[in-house]
C-alpha cells in the first residue's frame, strides 16, 4: 500500500498544487541561480550560449558545469523535503516506503546489481568496439568528478524518484483511487522530463522509448515492492556509473570519465534491448528474490479510500 501511505499526512488537493509550485521554484529558479551566475561571470556573450550543454560545459569546465547542474537537483530535493514535511506533514519514511522502516538492504542490492550489469555492458562494448572509444582518464579531474558524483548523483536521482514515483504517484493515486493512472502518468512523465536532453536532439525522439520504458520499469518496481527502495538504488547506480565510465560530446553527462565515446551516434536496437530484454530479466530477478505476487492487483487495482486505509491499519492514520 505504498500510494496509501500519503494518508498518513494531509492530502488536500490544494496542498499538492502548493507543493508543485514550491518544488518548481526551488528546482527551476533558485537551483539554477548559481549556474546562471557562473555563466554570466564567464561569458561576455551569454545570449549566444542559450541552452547549449556543450557550450556551457566548455565555458565553465566539465567538473564545474556538472557540479552546478547537479546543484539544481539539490535545491529541488530540499524544496520537496520542505513540501512533504511541512505542507503535507508526512514523514519521509512514509514517503519512501510502506515498510516499518526504510530497507537499506534493498537499496544496496539494487545499486550493486545494476552497477555490476551496467558496468559490465560498458566494458564489454569497449572490448568489442575499441574504435568507438578513447581512453580519457586523467587522475586529477577524475578524482574531483568521483567526489562530486558520490555526493550529488544520489541526490539528483533520489529527487527524480521521490518526485515522479513518490509525490506525483501518490497525488494522482489518492485523487483518482486507481493505480494504473498514476503508474501511467508518472512513468510517461519521467521519460518526457528527458526530452530536452542533448541526446534527444542528436538521436531524435525515438530515444524517448528508452527513457519512458525505464520509467515504466521503475514504476513497476515501486508498486510491486510497495516502496521506493529498489528504484532509488537502481537509478543511483545507473547515473553514477554512467558519469564515471563513459562520456560523449552529445550527452547530458559531459564528464571527465574514464572513457569517451567518439563514435557517430545512431539510434539503433541498443535503445530497445534494455527495455524489452534487460528490464524483464531484472523484474524476474527482483520478483523471485522478494516474492512478488498479485501483479494485476498491485499494478492496476484500486487505491483504498482514507476510511478503508485507517480501518485496515487500525487507526494508524489520524490526519484530517
Amino acid at each position: 500500500m505504498y500510494i496509501e501511505q500519503a494518508y498518513k499526512g494531509f492530502t488536500d488537493r490544494w496542498r499538492y498544487f502548493v507543493g508543485l509550485l514550491i518544488v518548481f521554484v526551488g528546482w527551476q529558479i533558485i537551483g539554477g541561480i548559481p549556474l546562471l551566475f557562473a555563466l554570466i561571470m564567464k561569458s561576455d556573450s551569454f545570449n549566444s550560449i542559450g541552452a547549449d550543454y556543450g557550450a556551457m560545459a566548455d565555458l565553465l569546465g566539465l567538473n564545474l558545469f556538472f557540479f552546478l547542474v547537479l546543484l539544481t537537483f539539490f535545491a529541488a530535493m530540499v524544496s520537496l523535503w520542505i513540501v512533504v514535511k511541512f505542507v503535507h506533514k508526512l514523514s519521509f519514511k512514509n514517503f519512501t516506503t510502506s515498510r516499518k522502516k526504510v530497507d537499506w538492504k534493498r537499496i544496496i542490492f539494487s545499486f550493486v546489481l545494476w552497477g555490476i550489469i551496467s558496468s559490465g555492458l560498458v566494458f564489454l562494448d569497449v572490448y568489442m568496439s575499441p574504435e568507438n572509444y578513447e581512453f580519457n582518464f586523467n587522475s586529477g579531474p577524475f578524482f574531483v568528478l568521483l567526489v562530486i558524483s558520490l555526493i550529488f548523483i544520489p541526490i539528483q536521482t533520489s529527487f527524480e524518484e521521490y518526485f515522479t514515483r513518490g509525490y506525483l504517484m501518490q497525488a494522482i493515486g489518492i485523487a483518482t483511487k486507481k493505480k494504473w493512472l498514476p503508474f501511467l502518468v508518472s512513468s510517461s512523465l519521467f521519460g518526457l522530463l528527458h526530452i530536452f536532453n542533448p541526446e534527444v536532439e542528436k538521436l531524435g525522439y525515438g530515444v524517448l522509448v528508452f527513457y519512458i520504458g525505464t520509467g515504466f520499469f521503475l514504476g513497476i518496481l515501486t508498486l510491486m515492492d510497495e516502496g521506493l527502495e529498489l528504484p532509488l538504488g537502481f537509478h543511483a547506480a545507473n547515473n553514477f556509473f554512467t558519469a564515471i565510465l563513459v562520456t560523449a560530446d552529445w550527452t547530458a553527462f559531459r564528464t571527465n570519465s574514464i572513457y569517451k565515446d567518439v563514435s557517430e551516434p545512431v539510434l539503433g536496437w541498443d535503445v530497445l534491448i534494455p527495455v524489452f530484454v534487460v528490464y524483464p530479466i531484472l523484474l524476474f530477478i527482483f520478483s523471485k528474490k522478494y516474492g512478488w505476487k498479485n501483479w494485476k492487483e498491485k499494478l492496476f487495482g484500486r487505491v483504498l479510500s482514507k476510511e478503508e486505509f485507517v480501518a485496515l491499519t487500525d487507526g494508524e492514520s489520524d490526519m484530517a
